[in-house]
């Protein structure tokens, strides 16, 4: 067969978006691959056709872009985000007296969703893995290396200082609310050498709510935080949100003009659709549509990225067959929110060491079978 064309491959890369339907959806039993044609993977090409695009990078949101990728490797990377990049949270809860009106088990519960920092070598190259105990063994395999210590000893006592009348009750009483900034840290054997000064482990928001007291009531418990992932449980996934989606395509098949182009505009987010005037060279071009309307205003496609794909232009009359709506099927806008952790570019990249030590423990088990 012929080499596709241009135009093929182009609409290859395109899922229709239509005012009624969503076509175009599908992919090949093998991605990339079509009957006739040779696909065979070849590195250099895979290369040349993959970009990564930064568009925000903030230690607690980064938004990015991976172009020239299936979705099947897309989302291996956002399921590793969330499932396999290991943090530290609160695993057990030792409480020596709580007399709050929260359940001693709600209350652990709320602990352990606490997200902590602390620095970079000791929660990533000192701290290992806590092993479960052998069954019918009292050894928990408690060390430096895998446990770290916290407690929370706080009880509620009125403010004699308090200005007569005064109802607020954190002005009236003393440790009326507690935070996350009262859990002390308890660093124990080498964790000391790790884990001080600006690198001590420490809330990520030392202002989260825990629990409300009044006087005579008190908290006072100790906590073990261990390592883990995502995938053994929610509290230990870096990430508050890890999403990506397709990137927007808007065609505009005919020219928009005047009030038509206004009201074309108001159908797209702000700062999707830019309104310019009809320059003399186009309104001199034969054919391009805009013969005789120089000077008037024309809508442009200014940023496609901002667009929600909501098809509210498809609803007018006015646009019937001046506009062709799809998603770009390779390109994948990545929206990633650290909980505090990890900075939010560093969750991708511990991504990629994840997905690379995937395939190769694969590769390894293929050989073994071929053997």
């Amino acid at each position: 067969m012929k080499p596709p064309s241009a135009a093929e491959l182009e609409r290859r890369k395109i899922v229709s978006i239509n005012a009624e339907t969503v076509t175009d959806v599908t992919s090949t039993d093998y991605p990339g691959h079509y009957p006739g044609e040779d696909h065979v993977w070849d590195l250099e090409t895979f290369r040349s056709g993959l970009r990564i695009e930064f568009h925000k990078n903030e230690p607690l949101e980064a938004s990015f872009s991976v172009i020239g990728v299936d979705a099947s490797i897309a989302n291996a990377f956002r399921r590793i985000m969330i499932a396999d990049v290991p943090t530290l949270a609160i695993e057990t809860v030792f409480i020596n007296n709580n007399t709050s009106v929260i359940q001693d088990e709600v209350l652990a519960h709320r602990l352990g969703l606490i997200p902590f920092k602390g620095g970079r070598e000791g929660l990533h190259t000192f701290l290992k893995w806590k092993k479960k105990p052998a069954e019918g063994t009292d050894d928990n395999n408690l060390f430096d290396y895998n446990t770290v210590m916290l407690s929370l000893n706080v009880e509620c006592t009125h403010n004699e200082d308090a200005a007569e009348g005064e109802t607020d009750p954190n002005k009236l009483y003393r440790h009326a609310s507690v935070y996350a900034r009262d859990i002390v840290y308890e660093p124990i054997g080498r964790q000391g050498q790790y884990f001080s000064g600006d690198d001590i482990i420490a809330p990520v928001n030392p202002d989260i709510l825990i629990a409300k007291l009044r006087p005579g009531q008190c908290i006072d418990l100790t906590m073990h935080m261990h390592k883990g992932v995502g995938s053994d449980h929610a509290k230990f996934s870096p990430v508050a949100t890890a999403s990506y989606r397709l990137l927007p395509t808007i065609d505009i098949l005919k020219p928009i003009l005047g009030p038509d182009a206004e009201k074309f505009a108001r159908c797209f987010p702000r700062g999707v659709i830019a309104l310019d005037k009809v320059t003399r060279q186009e309104a001199a071009q034969e054919g391009s549509g805009y013969e005789g309307h120089e000077g008037e205003l024309k809508a442009v496609v200014a940023d496609p990225m901002r667009d929600t794909v909501s098809r509210e232009c498809l609803r007018h009359a006015e646009f019937e067959d001046k506009v062709k709506l799809g998603r770009r099927r390779d390109h994948f806008i990545y929206l990633i929110e650290s909980s505090g952790q990890w900075d939010s570019d560093a969750i991708f990249l511990e991504s990629i060491a994840h997905f690379k030590e995937k395939a190769r423990k694969i590769e390894q088990q293929v050989i073994n079978m071929v053997r």
